[in-house]
């Protein structure tokens, strides 16, 4: 069977037709030149290098796995062709500025490539993928010099990055952090310490690593407000700007993991490393959140990516698998027994997985899309307006989608039966892939605390409106249509209600602060079903039109709206269940002794 095929109708249905992508790169200074037929050309042939180049490699990649010997990563066979390839074909520079060797097309693009890769091939994509974030960085917060001396190499991809951030002692709670960084008479930094859970640290895909590492300064305060940002490559760069001689860091082991058995997860241990001061001392905190937000958005997507490879797999599986016969009467009369799809059970599981993958991919793609404007718009109340939105959804759509993409993954596998459990199929491999997505770059619990404390309660839920505001106004206009209703009507209520219990929380924690961690992931999870169920309700509405026109395709619009009347009816009563809980409070969580625990 197929390993994957780029979903190019659903993706372009999702561009175009729900999210108007054509008007929008129109709109935004810069991207004038992504054009339809451009957009479209150039997903084509990424499609072709995701299922022809990377998706082979998926399987035995992770049968393989890294390999570490004296400090020296090789990575599984085929990885360093397909990523000279990748590079040869120019799509590291495709979203980055041509002053530094891009090809300046908008940053939106990236994550619908991303998309295909990570589908294809999560444990190869992230070698490339954590180099945007580092890049993102630099072209921030770093100075000329280090701009003219480490983006054009990693635009480039002869040179990949990566972020440091985790200690063996501290992973979360960054204040606890001991790495030390040295001034030097030079101007540079002896850099110390040990990093763990280095995705991509070391590997023999690039001639060189530019690590992009948080440490403290000998005078720094305590916590947070003492971390300094650096950049510390693995080798430090020649005269002529290639890779010179090796720094001080190494890579002390690989872990053994669960799963992306094909990506290196390092140790790095970091021996007065000659590193470079990158934004203010001390501020090394904010300037990192500009690769960890590039990183959150990245790991949304992997929740879909894993829901739609999980999604493609189980659904041939289905057509061809014959078990039983149909409750109501056989549907496959010349065969011993039906195929599997016709049973409501594997129905339930294959919707399921259909509706999180495409709802999802509505919702990045829309996130993507604020990125362009927050990046690119010159009026700056729509540069605000969108990054507001991206402060809201971001932890949403990290969160929730790797949330439901895990559990899609298990839909996936499930539909399978026996067979799902074993190798072959790709099945357990898909689930055990995707389980990292709910741990890194913060937990879904951190994530529920960012959204909860600090993006609603403590902008007293001015972000929250922005986004709700977006809901009402869509309910509003479509109030009148009968064919809607069924959509917009439980949403309306529900975008009211989430307003309810944000204020019924805030009104909680006033009396006991221990109520916002109570309620926290379960309010992210409500955040997520009614955010999915206003971009499937977009869906609905683009369907009906499209099927009133009778411009064809009909079928395609028709499993839209079944697939929207599916969400509403069998996955967003979810919400009910979770306002029981939010309003449940903090006592049944906090009153039990923790020495209780054990007894």
């Amino acid at each position: 069977m197929s390993d994957y095929k780029a979903p190019l109708r659903d993706i372009q249905f999702a561009l175009y037709d729900v999210l108007g992508f054509e008007q929008h790169y129109q709109s935004t200074p810069g991207c004038e030149e992504a054009s339809t037929d451009v957009v479209s050309a150039i997903l084509e042939e990424n499609a072709k290098f995701c299922e022809n180049v990377l998706a082979p490699l998926n399987q035995s990649g992770d049968q393989e796995g890294c390999q570490w010997q004296d400090g020296v990563v090789t990575t599984p066979s085929g990885f360093k062709e397909a990523y000279q390839q990748y590079v040869e074909a120019g799509w590291p520079s495709m979203t980055h500025d041509p002053a530094h060797g891009g090809q300046g097309l908008p940053e939106s693009l990236g994550v619908l490539l991303s998309e295909m890769v990570g589908c294809a091939n999560w444990s190869w994509g992230m070698y490339p993928g954590l180099s945007h974030g580092a890049m993102a960085t630099i072209s921030a917060h770093g100075t000329e010099e280090q701009k003219h001396t480490y983006l054009t190499k990693l635009v480039e991809g002869a040179w990949t990055g990566t972020m440091c951030l985790t200690e063996p002692h501290c992973g979360t709670d960054l204040g606890m952090l001991r790495t030390k960084a040295e001034p030097d008479a030079d101007g540079t930094y002896r850099i110390s310490g040990t990093k763990i859970f280095i995705s991509a640290g070391e590997h023999d895909m690039a001639e060189n690593i530019v690590h992009i590492v948080l440490a403290r300064l000998p005078d720094a305060p305590e916590g947070t407000k003492g971390i300094s940002l650096f950049i510390v490559p693995k080798c430090l760069p020649a005269a002529d700007g290639a890779a010179g001689e090796r720094n001080g860091v190494v890579c002390g082991s690989i872990e053994h993991k669960m799963g992306i058995h094909g990506n290196a997860t390092c140790v790095l241990n970091f021996d007065d490393a000659k590193g470079f001061l990158i934004g203010p001392p001390n501020k090394g905190l904010n300037c990192m959140f500009t690769f960890m937000n590039a990183a959150r958005l990245g790991t949304a997507v992997q929740g879909l990516a894993h829901a739609e490879l999980g999604f493609q797999k189980s659904l041939e599986y289905a057509r061809d698998r014959l078990q039983m016969r149909s409750l109501s009467g056989p549907k496959n009369p010349q065969g011993p027994a039906d195929p599997i799809i016709v049973h409501p059970d594997v129905r339930r599981m294959l919707l399921t997985q259909k509706a999180f993958a495409e709802g999802g991919r509505m919702l990045i793609y829309f996130a993507a899309q604020q990125v362009d404007v927050a990046v690119r718009a010159e009026d700056e109340a729509e540069r605000k307006t969108a990054e507001d939105l991206l402060s809201l959804l971001t932890p949403i759509a990290k969160a929730f989608l790797t949330e439901v993409g895990f559990e899609s993954a298990n839909l996936g596998l499930q539909c399978f039966g026996g067979h799902g459990f074993i190798q072959e199929w790709g099945m357990e491999q898909n689930v055990r892939d995707c389980r990292i997505s709910m741990l890194y770059e913060g937990t879904t619990g951190i994530q529920a605390l960012d959204l909860l404390g600090r993006k609603v309660l403590m902008t007293q839920g001015e972000v929250l409106r922005v986004f709700t505001k977006i809901v009402h106004k869509f309910c509003e206009a479509n109030a009148g249509n009968a064919a809607m209703a069924e959509f917009v009507e439980p949403l309306a209520a529900l975008n009211k209600q989430w307003g309810e219990l944000t204020l019924h929380i805030g009104t909680a924690a006033m009396e006991n602060p221990e109520e916002v961690g109570a309620a926290s992931v379960d309010y992210l999870m409500f955040s997520g079903y009614v955010t999915l169920a206003y971009f499937w309700a977009l869906a609905a509405s683009v369907a009906q039109a499209r099927l009133t026109d009778g411009g064809g395709d009909s079928g395609f619009y028709e499993a839209k709206l079944q697939t929207a009347r599916f969400y509403f009816q069998r996955l967003l009563p979810r919400t009910r269940t979770l306002e029981t809980t939010i309003k449940s409070g903090a006592g049944n969580l906090m009153q039990l002794d923790a020495e209780a625990f054990a007894f």
